[in-house]
């Protein structure tokens, strides 16, 4: 089918208010703003402390910025912690059996991962220089000192992924950097993550500088408070995360072919527009950008952009995440299922599962959703299937067990945990779920292999211990699919509710309109996807922010403190639609 272009931003941002000359680029500029920050203090001896998120190059910000301040003393503070050997016993509880996805949420704090003998060894090497610049870099670098300027080296963990796969950067404290990606992204998501962002999150209010080193050779350097203004500014207006492109074993050409993306990869299976923890958020000083990761967004205004009663909920946690899957020219998705909360909060140790939906945005002639198991499946049989074809034998005959549904454009699936499900090919679907998005039970692949070569992990016995069989096809048409209700409507506007399932905490509601068409955040985050219609301008009814325009498939984020805004078609009186994500109120 033939493809049609957008004007879909692959790098949106936030103007910083009066940034302009708050930001540098260059490792020479950065060393003249901070030449001119410790000639300002004028003392006799200054300590710069550089803490880091894990995988920030260290050395190459210990060589840089030695080689151009001239430090009378310079310290790696990765010199104080426990040995690897040591770290990987005191991770090993979190990061469970060797399966490559799954582990536990870990509740370690960073400074657990250093010797505290070795910690005052450090401190007492401040202490004893006399005069001249003290420069401490890397992650935990406050465990060493408060420091007379304090600057903070993030990194997003997209880029941080990247670095894992080309075997650039380990994890934290440990001496495996040619171990399989896979398996360090694991560690990271369950252990070193969260560590530094517990660590970093306490320390936004305090940075008076932030090191932008998610592009190597490109450093650039932006004022604290210009940060915090940026975040502010970001948390009282609609915005768009920086979103990412990634190839999958199903993947299609869509994204690629509509987005206008780098044809060198063979395709793009998941588009990532609204993953908070691992997406950026650029922010614009002037002609400059400086990138963050998103999630310092959630950590410095939880209360502005989440709405007390979810941040009381969720904590520093997003729990909306919308992303594209693209199937047009691919293959099935695995055919999987996601845990049930009672066995996600015993194994993994979270709060809440993935319940998700589908929203179809673009779909083919033989486009399909598989969705729920047929009428009288009888459960071992499948269960003898799904084993016998993970062994090679014959491949699992997914029709036989599972309904297959067609799907058209604007088609709603709704899934809740438990479900048996996977998109079929030649479609493109927003997937609207929660957040815990690592938590899939692949029950079967369809006998390919990942892009690595290798077999696709399958999760069968996980998965037989949370699939719901009672969820047949009657119960599935009458309950997923959908399920759009009439809930309110005006002049050139209506609105339906289309989900999701009543066990789900996300409500989602979809907008068709050709004229403006009110909208209110209720005192929570809402997150849109414009799923029809070549653009539309979002704006305040009492000018407190800039109109805003988004443009076909895109994703964007109202925080709860925006209330009152409206939509309307970049062209007037052109036919657009929203589709709508917020978090429920909780029932007495």
């Amino acid at each position: 089918m033939k493809r049609r272009k957008c004007d879909y931003d692959p790098a949106p941002f936030v103007d910083v208010p009066d940034g302009a000359g708050a930001c540098v680029a260059g490792w020479i500029a950065i060393a003249e703003r901070l030449q001119g920050a410790i000639a300002r203090l004028g003392r006799a001896k200054t300590v710069l402390v550089v803490d880091c998120y894990c995988g920030v190059d260290v050395d190459l910000i210990l060589r840089e910025l030695s080689a151009r301040l001239r430090p009378a003393c310079s310290l790696p503070v990765r010199d104080a912690l426990l040995s690897p050997n040591e770290i990987d016993a005191l991770v090993a509880p979190d990061l469970g059996d060797p399966d490559p996805l799954f582990g536990r949420l870990t509740r370690l704090e960073l400074p657990q991962f250093f010797d505290p003998a070795k910690l005052s060894c450090l401190r007492r090497q401040v202490e004893e220089v006399p005069h001249g610049l003290v420069l401490i870099v890397g992650c935990g670098a406050r465990l060493v000192a408060e420091g007379d300027i304090f600057i903070y080296a993030d990194l997003a963990r997209w880029e941080a992924q990247l670095r894992q796969r080309r075997g650039a950067i380990g994890n934290l404290g440990a001496a495996n950097l040619h171990l399989a990606a896979p398996l360090k992204y694991k560690r990271a998501y369950f252990i070193d993550w969260r560590v530094c962002d517990r660590w970093k999150a306490p320390l936004i209010r305090s940075w008076d500088y932030v090191l932008d080193t998610n592009r190597t050779g490109d450093p650039v350097l932006a004022d604290g408070a210009g940060i915090r203004r940026g975040l502010a500014k970001a948390a009282q207006r609609p915005f768009r995360v920086v979103p990412f492109f990634d190839p999958a074993p199903w993947g299609g050409q869509w994204l690629k072919e509509t987005f206008g993306l780098d044809p060198g990869p063979s395709n793009y299976g998941w588009g990532f527009d609204c993953v908070p923890e691992e997406n950026s958020l650029l922010l614009g000083f002037g002609p400059l950008r400086c990138e963050l990761p998103a999630i310092d967004l959630v950590f410095d205004q939880p209360q502005a952009l989440l709405g007390e009663r979810i941040q009381e909920r969720f904590g520093s946690e997003f729990p909306i995440r919308f992303d594209l899957l693209d199937t047009m020219g691919g293959g099935n998705l695995s055919f999987q299922v996601h845990p049930l909360r009672e066995f996600i909060r015993q194994a993994f140790g979270l709060n809440y599962t993935q319940d998700e939906s589908y929203y179809v945005i673009e779909a083919g002639p033989d486009a399909a959703v598989y969705l729920g198991l047929r009428e009288g499946v009888n459960p071992p049989s499948m269960m003898r299937a799904l084993r016998a074809a993970k062994a090679g034998g014959q491949a699992f005959p997914a029709a036989d067990f599972a309904m297959r549904w067609p799907a058209k454009k604007h088609d709603h699936f709704l899934i809740p945990a438990g479900t048996v499900h996977c998109s079929g090919a030649d479609a493109v679907v927003l997937e609207i779920s929660a957040t815990p998005y690592i938590f899939t039970f692949k029950l079967w692949d369809w006998g390919r292999m990942g892009l690595d070569g290798k077999p696709r992990p399958l999760n069968l016995d996980r998965g037989e211990a949370n699939i719901r069989w009672e969820r047949t096809a009657e119960w599935t048409r009458s309950k997923l699919i959908n399920r759009a209700e009439p809930c309110g409507s005006g002049p050139g506007w209506r609105e339906e509710r289309t989900g999701l399932h009543e066990g789900q905490f996300i409500e989602t509601r979809r907008h068709w309109f050709t004229e403006s068409v009110p909208h209110d955040t209720g005192a929570g985050v809402n997150v849109l996807n414009l799923v029809e219609g070549e653009g539309a301008i979002v704006e305040s009814p009492d000018g407190a922010f800039a109109p805003f325009e988004v443009h076909y498939a895109e994703t964007f984020i109202v925080p709860a403190a925006v209330g009152s805004y409206t939509l309307r078609p970049l062209q007037p009186g052109k036919a657009c639609a929203t589709i709508k994500a917020y978090v429920r109120e909780l029932e007495c």
